[in-house]
């Protein structure tokens, strides 16, 4: 050790010297020895605190990739962001989210998710199985919250729902039985219906099932089923126009992002051709549709932020079990039943959830 730097009980440092180049700059504007030791002693207390607080002042990045426009997901959007804020994440403060729409077109899905990665984003939120897929090919190691798979087991994205094993996790609406219900449904509002119209995406592994389902269904309740595949926005017009064709006196269909996000035009369609329509999710009631029969989709948004929350604060994916709803909702639109000379029964009536006037 050098000479200067031994000090014992008789030998004390310069004063410029003990308190290092801080210590000489606080000198040099005339303040005394002792005030900038108090000053340098302040300052060193105050360090850990000053780390502390830019610790957790820490802004994470949230993307959110839907198939939807911005108009068809700005209410899930809400309810997302109300999630986030019961949890303490201000968008704007202490959250970044970044948001990629896919114009209801599937083939952008994949671009959308890749800005998404090169933004090095801490965790990627998405609701359909094609935006998980496309999330899925870009990265395996940022997280993955599903909002509303069909069916995430039965597409890879998941080991199990009890335990995922990878980098997705979330929430799954998997209920094939629900499209036989739905037809159920349907048909003890409207007896008469015979011939039913069914718009689905091959493209969506869960559809399958939903597919398989209703066959099942329509056998059992004695209906016909016309099977109209849209895969993207510009077959949605042909598929209409089949269902014309194809005399079919009633519609149904599961959940789609093209039929989603062309919401208005599918009721101005069933309005025109007086085809009584249940829908899967109750945004369609709310343009005008008649009924719908469903998991309530704000709600899972606002329950999707629960697991950004757990995987922000240190949760792997692989780790949180895949959720799903227990609660579906029945909700019928009484002017449009009106407009279309149907009274709902009785039996209808005392299970709906809501009743839209």
């Amino acid at each position: 050790m050098p000479p200067e730097k031994v000090l014992g009980p008789r030998f004390h440092a310069p004063v410029g010297h003990a308190l290092g180049r801080r210590g000489r700059l606080l000198l040099a504007t005339g303040l005394s020895s002792r005030l900038c030791t108090v000053i340098l002693a302040f300052s060193a207390f105050g360090a850990p605190l000053a780390a502390n607080a830019q610790q957790a002042a820490k802004v994470h990045s949230v993307g959110v990739l839907t198939p939807a426009t911005p108009a068809a997901a700005a209410h899930l959007f809400e309810a997302f962001n109300k999630g986030l804020r019961e949890h303490g994440y201000v968008e704007g403060q202490n959250v970044i989210v970044e948001r990629r729409y896919g114009e209801a077109r599937a083939e952008r899905l994949p671009d959308l998710a890749a800005e998404l990665v090169r933004a090095k984003v801490d965790v990627i939120v998405t609701p359909t199985d094609l935006a998980v897929q496309a999330a899925r090919q870009h990265t395996r190691t940022i997280p993955i919250v599903m909002v509303s798979s069909l069916d995430p087991v039965g597409t890879g994205f998941v080991q199990s729902l009890a335990r995922p094993g990878g980098n997705i996790t979330g929430l799954s609406v998997i209920s094939p039985e629900l499209s036989g219900k739905r037809l159920q449904l349907l048909q003890e509002t409207v007896p008469k219906i015979s011939r039913v119209a069914f718009l689905w995406n091959p493209d969506v592994t869960g559809a399958a099932l939903d597919y398989k389902e209703i066959e099942t269904a329509a056998r059992l309740l004695k209906l016909d089923i016309l099977a109209l595949e849209v895969r993207r926005v510009e077959g949605l017009d042909s598929a209409l126009a089949a269902i014309t064709r194809g005399r079919a006196n009633a519609l149904t269909l599961n959940q789609n992002p093209v039929t989603f996000t062309n919401r208005s035009k599918m009721v101005t369609f069933a309005a025109k051709s007086r085809l009584p329509a249940m829908y899967n999710t109750r945004e369609n009631v709310d343009a005008g549709g008649l009924m719908a029969y469903g998991p309530n989709n704000p709600d899972l948004w606002r329950r999707a932020a629960t697991y950004v929350d757990k995987i922000l604060k240190g949760a792997k994916p692989a780790d949180l079990p895949v959720e799903q709803p227990t609660r579906f909702e029945l909700v019928l639109n009484m002017k449009t039943a009106k407009a279309l000379g149907i009274t709902f029964p009785q039996t209808i009536l005392i299970r709906a959830d809501q009743m839209i006037q």
